[in-house]
């Protein structure tokens, strides 16, 4: 039977996988995310999966490939944390899950936002203190807000169609315009500076490339309305966490919703109970009361969940196979 190692095996996840194996594989299971140093685990498998806090990069992957690994399945959508071109160069064959559940991530960024809108933490906090008092409780209606959903792909559609049920006036941007999304939702596409500009709420839902890095800094911040609202559930990197900071304090920067942070590898997905964190910038951030920062798990529903473990090892079944798979990756040109 085909070995398979599981990198950065979560608990919340097993179940699913093993299900969706169905006693195909051998599925070794491991705790520890890949790494150089944890590259060897995987020794006497034909492929592995990751997630996103695993390290494929070209030194990890030369490691696998002297081992005999032929092929990576990613459990998730983004696969920027995959050298796909060493990969390709190795003869690595690489595929994501390119669509889990649009819905889990984009409800979870709408959850972010009336959370802060309505302040629902400072309110849970004060009635569990017996405080039924609702000063400064004062949140503003979605109703009619100008919203700048930027990537306008799966997830951003999906985020559109719910922010227009709630009546919102949708900006876009995007390299691609989604023509469907304009005209059953009045969508307008516009250029990132206009967006700044005009948007109340602006979030998130683009992939991170070497384009989209940092689109979030002390310059487009600049160019944001004052006490703009703030979404990220899309990749860290997409914010300049130095320039938010800054901008929270000069109250640019109105609210602050974030389910990825820059620097969350060896700190999300972990319990950090005990000994608490080192990093100062997100010490920083979870001190503003207008923050809001969940650990990486708006995709975490039970829907997506399945099929992403669907998804997984149908794409590991196609590789062991050698059969043709749709989603295979390839290297930018």
């Amino acid at each position: 039977m085909i070995k398979i190692a599981i990198y950065s095996t979560h608990p919340f996840e097993k179940p699913y996988l093993d299900e969706a194996n169905k006693g195909r594989f051998e599925l070794h299971f491991i705790d520890e995310a890949l790494s150089a140093a944890t590259a060897a685990l995987s020794k006497g498998c034909k492929g592995i999966t990751v997630f996103t806090s695993d390290d494929a990069s070209a030194t990890v992957l030369e490691l696998l490939k002297a081992q005999g690994i032929e092929f990576i399945a990613a459990r998730s959508a983004g696969y920027d944390h995959i050298d796909l071109a060493k990969a390709a160069a190795l003869g690595i064959k690489v595929a994501n899950v390119p669509e889990y559940s649009p819905h889990a991530i984009a409800e979870h960024s709408v959850a972010l936002m009336l959370a802060l809108d309505r302040h629902l933490i400072a309110s849970d906090k004060k009635v569990k203190q017996y405080d039924f008092t609702i000063d400064e409780l004062a949140g503003f209606n979605l109703h009619y807000k100008t919203v700048g959903i930027i990537g306008t792909g799966r997830i951003g559609a999906v985020a559109c169609k719910i922010l227009f049920g709630f009546g919102c006036k949708l900006l876009a941007y995007d390299i691609k315009e989604n023509e469907t999304l304009v005209s059953k939702y009045g969508l307008k596409y516009v250029s990132l500076e206009e967006l700044c500009r005009q948007s109340d709420i602006i979030s998130l839902y683009t992939p991170l490339n070497a384009q989209s890095t940092y689109m979030i800094n002390s310059e487009t911040i600049s160019q944001m309305k004052q006490g703009v609202m703030l979404i990220n559930t899309a990749r860290g990197k997409l914010i300049n966490t130095t320039d938010v900071l800054e901008g929270l304090n000069s109250g640019k920067i109105g609210y602050l919703g974030l389910d990825v942070y820059e620097n969350e590898k060896g700190i999300f997905f972990h319990d950090h109970s005990q000994k608490g964190i080192t990093d100062e910038k997100l010490k920083a951030l979870m001190g503003f009361p207008n923050v809001l920062i969940t650990s990486h798990h708006a995709f975490l529903t039970k829907e997506a969940l399945k099929n992403i473990a669907d998804t997984t090892l149908s794409n590991i079944e196609s590789f062991a196979n050698d059969q043709a798979n749709p989603n295979l990756l390839q290297p930018a040109k």
